[in-house]
This record gives structure tokens, sequence and C-alpha cells, in this order.
């Protein structure tokens, strides 16, 4: 990770450094500076798709931006209130340099952020982003605009369109389905893509209002859509987050469909239709040891990258695979797009499921997750973990006790001050012992306090 940008963007308390006045317009200004040498040697058009979900700090963030990008010589096209993969569309069919989403994704209200997105769609590569931070620092003043702004709603209903034409509407038409559209950029565009395939909709938080965006809804807080999916008697019910790149289902019973079980279920449709190249699918670290042992036992590999969904992505165009994706719900179909899309991995899910004729339940719970803990601690700094003596010594005697059945995985959060420590293994009581002990073992090298 760099100086300001993390696993996903730039990322923060809106308000606060670095999602500051100056420094957003900068960082306009200094990524399209980056990016305009590009767009020149491919002949792209030197302009940039944004939109931004339903945050307070929103519009200012976007005027501040703009004014950067437009310092830069490159015209704006704004997308209005719309979800991130949306933006990773938009860019490609426009021919534009680069897309822009203003959002925090699945963090509180108070939080809002800054991703970008090159000309093919995908995240921003490492070393550009370390180009753009290095600008940033030498850049004592932005000039005056000269690029220009339209606001560009047309490309919304192309998204649509295109959500709609990954589908078939004569399998899905009168399928009862909840959506959860987190009060966030979702809270149109789904609900109209679901109905206008035909299907029975029923919405919850959809409102736009910044202020409860995944508050107490959205992927991370699906109970109440599983219950909505229950007392209605619906097929299937999804959560999106913040911006709709993740999602996370109920499957008829109301039990949660988290993105491992989305996954796994639709890499098996996807075999079984002779459409899963080379029989391997994509996850990451976090991935539960159940998942991936039932997909191996099935005949799908699973290769497994670092935690973000752009090192999915890499993996899947690199290998020419087909699906990919985290647990958190971030979903890769890579013959429709290069990103995680939450509608879209939503709509290709429930077409697997209603294709094999089974209720949700039948089709997607194949497999048992092994026991885990995931434990998230606040953190000032974040120091290497092996330049804290005897830390990574201790994780290896920990590790030890599993007896080779499970596994510790111990990262620092790319979008938020936390460390997270994961831990997987045949026994409960021991899994929870042994989080317990690496937790008190952090803090003891750090000398921090709970």
């Amino acid at each position: 990770m760099g100086k300001y940008f993390g696993t996903d963007g730039v990322r923060a308390v809106a308000g606060e450094f670095p999602l500051t006045d100056d420094f957003i317009c900068k960082l306009g200004y200094c990524a399209l500076v980056e990016l305009g040498k590009y767009a020149e040697k491919e002949h792209l058009k030197k302009q940039v798709v944004i939109a931004r979900d339903t945050r307070l700090s929103g519009p200012s963030i976007l005027k501040q931006l703009a004014n950067g990008i437009r310092a830069a010589g490159a015209d704006v096209l704004d997308m209005g209130i719309s979800t991130t993969p949306s933006v990773a569309d938009a860019v490609k069919q426009t021919g534009s340099v680069c897309g822009v989403v203003i959002s925090a994704s699945h963090n509180p209200p108070e939080f809002n952020g800054i991703k970008f997105f090159t000309a093919a769609g995908t995240k921003l590569p490492e070393d550009l982003e370390d180009k753009i931070e290095a600008a940033i620092e030498t850049t004592t003043q932005v000039p005056q605009r000269t690029g220009n702004y339209r606001a560009a709603p047309e490309l919304v209903v192309g998204y649509k369109k295109f959500l709609m034409s990954s589908v078939d509407a004569n399998l899905l038409k009168g399928t009862k389905v909840v959506l959860d559209c987190a009060n966030g950029a979702s809270h149109q565009i789904a609900p109209d893509v679901f109905r206008s395939l035909g299907m029975e909709v029923i919405v919850m938080a959809d409102k736009n209002d910044g202020a409860l965006i995944n508050e107490g809804v959205g992927a991370l807080h699906t109970e109440k859509m599983q219950q909505l999916v229950k007392e209605t008697g619906a097929y299937i019910g999804f959560s999106f987050d913040g911006d709709a790149d993740r999602v996370i289902a109920s499957d008829e019973t109301g039990r949660q469909l988290d993105g491992e079980y989305i996954i796994a279920s639709s890499a098996l449709a996807l075999k079984d239709e002779g459409r899963l190249p080379y029989d391997e699918a994509v996850m990451t670290v976090m991935a539960n040891l159940g998942c991936i042992n039932f997909l191996k036992e099935r005949g799908i590999n699973v290769e497994l990258t670092p935690v973000g969904d752009k090192y999915v992505a890499q993996k899947l165009a690199e290998q020419g695979l087909a699906i990919g994706g985290e647990t958190s719900g971030h979903i890769i179909f890579s013959q429709f797009a290069n990103t995680g899309d939450g509608i879209l991995s939503a709509l290709q899910f429930l077409q697997f499921a209603k294709k094999s004729g089974l209720p949700v339940s039948k089709f997607a719970y194949q497999w048992t997750k092994y026991p885990c803990e995931l434990r998230a601690i606040k953190v000032k700094e974040k120091p290497a973990l092996d330049s804290l003596p005897g830390f990574m010594e201790g994780l290896s005697e920990l590790e030890a006790q599993l007896r080779g059945k499970g596994r510790i995985l111990i990262r620092y959060s790319g979008t938020e001050p936390k460390l997270r420590i994961l831990v997987e293994g045949a026994d409960e009581q021991m899994v929870k012992q042994i989080t317990n002990e690496a937790e008190a073992l952090y803090l003891e090298k750090t000398g921090s306090q709970k």
C-alpha cells in the first residue's frame, strides 16, 4: 500500500486528511496529468467518468475532484448517483481515459473515498498509484480549469441495459426477490433492473439518504433482509453495500449466503456448462478451508490471492479464468466484467439457481464451513508484523496447535485502522482460544491495550 492509496483507493472520514479540499483537488489534477500521458499514447479521450454514492459529503468532494481533473485539461462526465461497477463499465463504453467513484463502499456514513479505474475498467496498478502520490508531494498549485463538465445520466441507462442483457429474462420472470439497497448507490438501479426483468421485487433500504447508508442494512448487516425473505416467502434475497460492488444473499429459509457460497455454487454451475476454463476459480487467502476443500473434491482448483478484489481481477485476467471473488461478496464474472459487481453477481447466481430447478437452500448449501473466528483490533499505527520481536515465532507456535487442520492469518486492513485476525480449524473451542492468544500476543508485542 502507498502513502495515500489503500487496497481500494483513498479513504478517510470526510473532511479529515487526506479527504480535504486542497488534497482532493491535487489528487484529481495529478492523477489526470499521469493518466493524460497514457491517453495520448493509446488514443483515448481525455475525459473522466465520475459517479458517487448517496453520502452527504459526496457533492463537495465531487466539486473539488472535478476542479482538479479539469485543471489537467480533461473533461468530466458526471453519472450522478450510481454504482462503482457502473463506472467501470461506462469508462470502457465511452473510451475515456479513466473512471472515478466517490464512495467509501461498506464503511459508515461519515467516511468517504475516491477510487480510480483504468480505461479497461480495472483498478489502477500500484506503480501508477505511486507516481500519482509522488506528483501530489511536489505539486504546490493547481492551474486554472480548461476541461469541460457535463451531466451524463444516459450512462446509467446504458449500464442498466447491460445488466439486463446478461441474463435470460424468461427464466427469471415472476421470481419473488428481496433487495436491500443499503440506502446507497443501488437504491434505484437494482430495483429498476430486477423489475424490468419481470420479477416480483420487495425493496428495503432504498432511500437516497447518505446519513443512513450502511446503517444497520446492506452487505454487512443482512439480518433484516434475511428476515424479510422468510416473512414474504421470497425465493431469494440480496443485500448490496453502499456502492454495490459486493453482494450477500439469503436463501428462502432466511439463511445467509456469503460470497463463498455464491462463488462455489456458481463455479460448479459454470463447470457443468463447460464454461469454467481449466476447472479453476479464484479466491483470496481469507477463503474458508471448507469451501476450498469442497471445490477441490469436485475437480475445481482454487487459486488464492492477497485480500482485495483487484488482486482477484489480476489473477483472472492473467490466467483467463471465469469466476473469482471474496467472502465479503466482491465477485467477478469475467465474461461480463473485470471488477466486482454486486447486481451482476446477484443476477448470475439467481439464474444458476433457477436453472437448477432447486430451492436456493439446496442449490447453495452443499458444503460446511470450518469453524472460524475473525476479529478486528483498532490500531493507531501499522508496524510491519515481522518487525515485532518474537511475534511471528509466537504465531507459528500457536498455529502448530492446529496440527495441520487449520491456519492463522493476520493482516492490516487496507481501508481502515484495524488489524484483522483470522483463525480456522476443525475444533471450534480451540479456534476461539487461539484467536484470544493471537490478539494478546499482538497487544503484548506492540505495547498496546485493547
